[in-house]
């Protein structure tokens, strides 16, 4: 039997069968997305982000992309996002992300809207190009459009990343810098950053009412938050115990599925409801 597995190892690429075969189904996964990307055939889903001192009321909505494979299916991020972020189908990826978000903001004057990308991104000619146009073809836009920026990938350009922002913010674009505290954060660089927005990853948020680590840390990425004059989102906001102490906290705006799921029906589109309190 071991000698059997080891010409099967031998003979597959990746090593094992199991491996070849999860491999593949990675090419294929990848095709399908390059495929739909290149159609332009994504949507996004809108999840709100509410004000802490009035819950009820939605200070804007992050759009969150969605790729549509050839039969209509959404193909769940976490089976290519991971391998394409760092390619130019990332690269791609992200222009139709933010071409979907200026046309929703231009759709919409009163949407403010909040757009993922990854710092790779703004050397990307054909993304800039976008951006610009999009900024251009209404002076008062940018002031709706927020850049979320990923932690890692802004550590990884920090000089790239500090000229952009001195560019775009001229505009009125805010830049907010996602998933802070996921990361090996420098905060040399944080301090030379311009973000307005801080967005405190997940895994301190969930379940913080309950946990005395998290709300050490989370305090924490509060106060160098607030040093630095950045407004501060807490992410994954789950349950009423967690929104209830994070208030209490002074964090200034909360996120998560307790206010709301992410949508492809545009909420601002729908009858209105209340929201959970």
């Amino acid at each position: 039997m071991e000698k059997e597995a080891d010409v099967s190892e031998a003979n597959s690429p990746m090593g094992s069968p199991l491996d070849y075969a999860i491999n593949q189904q990675s090419r294929i996964t990848l095709s399908l997305v390059r495929s739909a990307v290149e159609r332009g055939s994504g949507l996004l889903a809108y999840q709100p982000i509410v004000q802490a001192g009035r819950p009820q009321r939605t200070a804007f909505y992050e759009g969150l992309i969605r790729i549509i494979d050839d039969t209509g299916r959404i193909v769940p991020l976490k089976d290519f996002m991971p391998i394409a972020e760092t390619t130019e189908l990332g690269r791609q990826i992200d222009c139709l992300s933010l071409s979907l978000g200026l046309q929703a903001l231009a759709e919409t004057p009163t949407l403010r809207l909040a757009v993922n990308m990854s710092a790779r991104s703004i050397g990307y000619p054909k993304w800039k190009r976008i951006l610009r146009e999009g900024i251009r073809s209404d002076p008062h836009l940018g002031e709706r459009l927020i850049l979320e920026v990923t932690e890692s990938s802004a550590m990884e350009l920090p000089e790239q990343v500090n000229e952009f922002m001195q560019e775009i913010q001229r505009h009125g674009v805010s830049l907010a810098l996602d998933d802070f505290g996921a990361g090996y954060t420098s905060f040399r660089y944080l301090r030379d950053f311009c973000f307005d927005m801080i967005k405190i990853d997940g895994q301190f948020i969930r379940r913080i009412a309950e946990h005395p680590d998290n709300q050490v840390l989370t305090r924490a990425l509060q106060s160098i938050a607030h040093h630095f004059d950045m407004f501060t989102v807490a992410e994954s906001v789950e349950t009423a115990d967690d929104a209830a102490f994070l208030i209490e906290m002074g964090i200034d705006c909360l996120q998560g599925y307790y206010f709301g799921a992410p949508t492809i029906t545009p909420p601002w589109k729908s009858p209105p409801f209340a929201t959970r309190r």
